[in-house]
């Protein structure tokens, strides 16, 4: 079979299609030229490698050559990875959901020439799909004014100030009454059972519940405690997460986190070292800190770069089926475990039937199994020897900037709070690999596969970067992670904030047929709330009074949707939670600095600052204390007020409350 022109591409979603018939374009000038010359409708069919029905569609219809030739003839095809072009995928999601369609992916939308939709859906069936060319093709032909009237309609909708839709300027009153109303509108939707939000299938949402660990911090309400850890604890006992390699799937189809998409994801992974991470500083569940030592070590075994980063995700297929890579029947963990077969079914809630479809069990966790350590490391280390020899799931192996930033906040979490230094230079190697390959004079791109994706990064991209700069800076005191974290903020304010509304755009130029702001949190938290969190954090250490304007005008513009739908918008909620309680900032100096930092930096204080004195940096707070002669010496302080020093770590915590 000849290649397409996919060939040359540097996303593997891509790469997938480089054999089909179809004589694909990635999204460029060249495609979009021929269009317009050739005035013929455009097909854009969006996907991205961990996508089931994506691969389902491929194998039907585009690996079919008489549906090829259908699709040749009447259409210029492009093809998208999302997760190397979300602002084309933000665009046509949102068209094909204002034509009425649910929305998912395979994404396939049918455009003008000059890229206004006019139709789309998701997955067709190779019948389904060979009738709409047909039908398609001959709307356009014969009835093309109507065509181009509804694109027109459809382009005005899209092109509409996404902001304003919901937009009011209101107060942010007392923070404790605010964050209780938030509480008590999302309270009621907690599943008591099984954790999480009552409803299915269930995605983690981990912003939700770092915002609860900070809703606890503030109130020490007990109630919000209990139903973290119970959620927390669910998730780890159920099939999402991966009993034997650890990590965790992308989300459960029901409501127990049994039976998952088996697809892995990093950027949920990333997330989830973080809450781990942090749920364990408050707690010291031993079971939280197991958590994230496996889902490092998963990492680190199949989804690292050499040279330091962490690919984008594991398919949920291998063989041709679902989760067949992570299932067993009972012969086979019999075969494996031998004399440990009964303790190991009877921790995993496995039968001899099988707990799942088709006589196979997916592992997970009986709650009241107190099964040793030593014993538990045996039974999993026996499985996972078996297991690597199984034909593994797709790799995407393309390594995208903002994951990766991500995963550096995941990573110096870990370290942070674990107190292992791994963490802390996996970090470091992640973030060198940033620099090196995918951030040039403070411009970034999004993706990288064995050369750098032309593809400028997107906002989510240079906010999660910033703020890995910042988690960088928290525990290793280096002042230059935060200039370097002002540098880009400054470039992002420059290219990508709209002062006509006060948020920023997604992408740095307009070069599609709308310019979308992302403002709702979903599994990833959205780029405008990270960049208010950025801004808020930068502007007080570096004493921005714009920055801080900026951030609280944004914030206060959500204040409504912010007290009555916690579910999208808890990172808004920890930025107004960040801005309105007091942050104290706390300077070290001292010659065994560094001996006791790490005391500090292991107790949970997410309205806590950590500098170190510096006589020649640029946070003048951190100017006229330096004595490296001296022991250890804190200085503890709120807006720019400093307590008398101190000289040991409990004295400080006292200071802070």
């Amino acid at each position: 079979m000849k290649p397409n022109r996919l060939i040359k591409a540097t996303s593997p979603y891509l790469l997938q299609h480089a054999l089909n018939p179809v004589d694909w374009f990635e999204w460029n000038e060249e495609a979009l030229t021929k269009a317009q010359q050739e005035n013929k409708p455009i097909l854009v069919s969006i996907g991205y490698s961990s996508c089931h029905w994506c691969h389902v569609m491929e194998k039907q219809s585009f690996e079919n050559e008489d549906i090829a030739a259908l699709m040749n003839e009447f259409f210029v095809c492009i093809k998208v990875d999302r997760e190397e072009r979300p602002d084309i995928d933000q665009v046509y999601m949102e068209a094909v959901q204002a034509m009425g369609a649910n929305g998912g992916w395979p994404l396939n939308v049918f455009l003008t020439p000059d890229q206004k939709p006019f139709f789309g859906g998701t997955y067709f069936s190779p019948k389904a799909w060979a009738q709409v060319l047909i039908n398609i093709n001959k709307a356009y032909n014969e009835k093309r004014d109507q065509v181009l009237a509804s694109a027109e309609e459809l382009r005005t909708i899209l092109a509409s100030n996404d902001i304003e839709r919901f937009k009011q300027q209101n107060t942010i009153n007392d923070l404790k009454q605010e964050i209780q109303q938030a509480y008590q509108s999302t309270a009621p939707k907690f599943d008591k059972t099984w954790g999480g939000i009552d409803k299915a299938p269930k995605f983690i949402m981990p912003s939700v519940w770092q915002w609860l660990l900070r809703y606890y911090n503030i109130t020490k309400n007990e109630e919000a405690i209990t139903h973290l850890n119970l959620t927390l604890k669910r998730i780890l006992y159920g099939g999402i997460y991966d009993q034997v390699g650890g990590g965790f799937a992308r989300y459960s189809v029901d409501r127990e986190w049994f039976a998952p998409h088996f697809e892995k994801m990093l950027y949920d992974n990333a997330q989830l070292l973080s809450l781990y991470a942090e749920a364990y500083s408050v707690t010291k569940d031993t079971e939280y800190k197991r958590a994230v030592q496996e889902t490092f070590d998963w990492l680190e075994r199949e989804m690292k770069d050499p040279e330091g980063a962490y690919y984008a995700a594991l398919d949920a297929d291998s063989e041709g089926e679902e989760g067949k890579f992570y299932i067993w029947t009972d012969e086979e963990l019999k075969s494996v475990l031998r004399e440990n077969y009964e303790t190991a079914i009877h921790h995993f809630e496995c039968t001899s039937e099988g707990n799942w479809e088709h006589g196979n069990n997916i592992l997970k966790r009986k709650a009241d199994s107190e099964l040793d350590n030593n014993l538990l490391d045996k039974i999993k280390s026996e499985l996972i020897t078996v297991r690597d020899k199984r034909p593994k799931p797709g790799l995407d192996d393309k390594i995208l900037s903002g994951w990766n930033a991500l995963t550096i906040i995941g990573l110096t979490d870990s370290y942070r709070y674990l107190q292992d230094e791994k963490y802390l230079q996996a970090a470091k190697n992640v973030l060198s690999f940033i620099e090196n390959k995918l951030l040039k004079e403070n411009v970034l791109y999004r993706s990288y596969k064995d050369k750098t994706s032309p593809t400028e990064a997107f906002l989510d991209d240079y906010a999660t970067l910033i703020a890995a700069y910042i988690a960088m800076q928290q525990v290793t005191l280096d002042e230059s992670y935060l200039v370097k974290a002002k540098a880009i903020t400054t470039s992002v304010i420059d290219n990508y904030f709209d002062a006509t509304d006060g948020f920023f755009f997604y992408s740095a130029k307009q070069d599609l047929i709308a310019r979308k702001k992302e403002v709702f949190d979903n599994v990833i938290s959205s780029s405008n709330s990270m960049m208010a969190r950025n801004l808020i954090l930068l502007g007080q250490v570096f004493e921005n009074d714009q920055w801080l304007k900026i951030a609280d005008q944004m914030i206060k513009s959500l204040a409504n949707v912010l007290r009555s739908e916690l579910n999208y918008t808890a990172n808004w909620g920890m930025a107004a939670m960040e801005l309105y309680h007091s942050r104290a900032e706390v300077v070290l100096t001292g010659k065994n600095l560094f001996e006791k930092v790490n005391t500090l930096q292991s107790v949970f204080l997410p309205f806590t600052l950590l500098l170190k004195a510096n006589e020649n940096g640029e946070i003048s707070l951190a100017k006229g204390k330096t004595n490296e002669e001296t022991n250890l010496k804190i200085y503890v302080c709120f807006n720019k007020t400093c307590k008398l020093p101190v000289n040991t770590i409990e004295e400080a915590l006292t200071q802070l409350g």
